[in-house]
């Protein structure tokens, strides 16, 4: 699982000690996510399965794709969909993906790139390995989040951003067991690179085995740990996780995340994507590729589609290659 990382942790900046008094924050629940298809056939772990809307806000949908040993002429995309009133994330960490959309947006990522784009009031895009990708066959492993928008910028023009591994925020714990890469939000003082409307921290953490990490957490966000592989435990009364699990997470200033001392050959580490966001609080409304705050509004953005008031797919964009 390359993603980004460092020969030596103990170089990079530590994330602080927790302040005396600081409480864990204690494990809710712990879900195993079922097995579904998405797009054109391509595997994927239904994360957020069976877990109540109102502990996941904003937080609407979380699919991890693969872990998936393709072979040549195996890997499968997305064709052209819309959407509207919440943001796409996609986060790659082993493979090569394509995405395209009618706003102009997309490119290629590949192990550590994180493709944000918000879809606002509507747009068209494609998903898909590259050619060469497709020919070859190859590992692919990443997860796509959706982020909720608040009723007021669900409306805005759609955003595209592009960022790259090199970008991401490269933290270490305190005695260098674990290597935080902060996505987005800030994390002990230390920034990721996205950029978003709903305040959220998103965060890939590998622990290594046997190693502890005590993450400070804003006490107004909720907080999710889905671990995409290897086995260990969470919160302050440890609860077992291991590979395609959710643990919900209750109310406190830290997320405590332990490694188990021995992992299978396979997954050598604990690896974690550690979430959470404040909440937006509003109605929900969503079906298929639109989320909004209430069934007109979805009405009005099925038949927005069908009137191709949400873009068009350009002419020389049918399928990333």
């Amino acid at each position: 699982m390359p993603a980004v990382t460092v020969d030596n942790l103990l170089a990079l900046p530590r994330i602080a000690e927790a302040e005396p008094g600081a409480v864990d924050r204690p494990v809710v629940s712990v879900t195993t996510a079922p097995n579904g298809l998405e797009g054109e056939g391509f595997p994927v772990r239904r994360a957020f399965a069976g877990v109540d809307q109102a502990l996941l806000d904003p937080f609407i949908h979380l699919d991890q794709m693969g872990e998936v040993e393709y072979a040549p002429g195996e890997p499968k995309g997305t064709s052209w969909h819309p959407h509207r009133g919440f943001e796409t994330v996609t986060y790659i960490i082993d493979g090569t993906f394509r995405h395209q959309d009618s706003a102009g947006g997309g490119g290629m990522i590949t192990n550590g790139d994180t493709q944000w784009m918000t879809a606002g009031s509507g747009i068209l895009h494609i998903e898909a390995p590259p050619e060469a990708l497709v020919a070859s066959g190859g590992l692919f492993h990443g997860f796509q989040l959706w982020v909720n928008l608040p009723a007021a910028d669900k409306w805005n023009p759609p955003r595209y951003q592009d960022i790259r591994a090199g970008k991401v925020a490269l933290l270490s714990s305190p005695d260098g067991g674990a290597l935080l890469r902060v996505i987005a939000g800030d994390v002990g003082g230390h920034s990721g690179p996205g950029v978003t409307h709903t305040p959220i921290t998103l965060i890939h953490a590998t622990v290594h085995p046997g190693a502890h990490v005590r993450i400070p957490w804003r006490p107004d966000f909720n907080a999710l740990v889905y671990a995409l592989a290897g086995r260990g435990h969470v919160g302050p009364s440890p609860a077992p996780i291991g590979t395609g699990q959710l643990a919900v997470m209750g109310a406190g200033d830290t997320i405590s995340i332990a490694a188990a001392e021995h992992q299978d050959s396979h997954t050598p580490a604990l690896d974690v994507l550690i979430l959470g966001g404040l909440p937006i609080r509003e109605p929900v409304a969503w079906y298929g590729p639109f989320v909004m705050n209430n069934q007109a509004e979805l009405e009005q953005a099925f038949d927005d589609f069908r009137a191709g008031r949400m873009g068009t797919v350009p002419a020389t964009g049918k399928t990333p290659g």
